[in-house]
């Protein structure tokens, strides 16, 4: 009997979908740092939606066998950041993810260069 392989990056998107994450964005960081090789940024749309993600994606990457190395922000839950080794996942509130632009950050985009012109 053959088994399926579940790859870390299957986990982590099919729950966010699951979990109707919004905007998700996957950014390659392997040549940009050695902390991780995958940022994945996306957005809930209160406090209790973006509790809801990071506890269902932990729980989710648990039962498939990839151990979280930690979670921050459960307590304000304006940015959860869960670190899964291999992908650091940002799930953040709408205001929250405009402030602190990591998509932008992470992609070599600078913000203070557009918002001056």
């Amino acid at each position: 009997m053959m088994t399926q392989s579940v790859t870390m990056n299957d986990v982590v998107i099919n729950t966010l979908e699951d979990m109707k994450a919004i905007d998700i964005v996957i950014i390659d960081v392997k040549k940009l740092t050695t902390v991780t090789d995958y940022m994945v940024v996306c957005s809930g749309n209160s406090a209790r939606h973006v509790k809801s993600i990071a506890k269902n994606l932990s729980n989710k990457a648990k039962e498939k066998g990839f151990r979280p190395i930690g979670m921050e922000g459960e307590e304000d839950a304006e940015w959860i950041l869960v670190d899964l080794g291999d992908m650091i996942i940002h799930i953040m509130q709408p205001v929250s993810r405009e402030f602190y632009s990591i998509e932008r950050l992470w992609q070599g985009e600078h913000p203070e260069a557009s918002q001056g012109e």
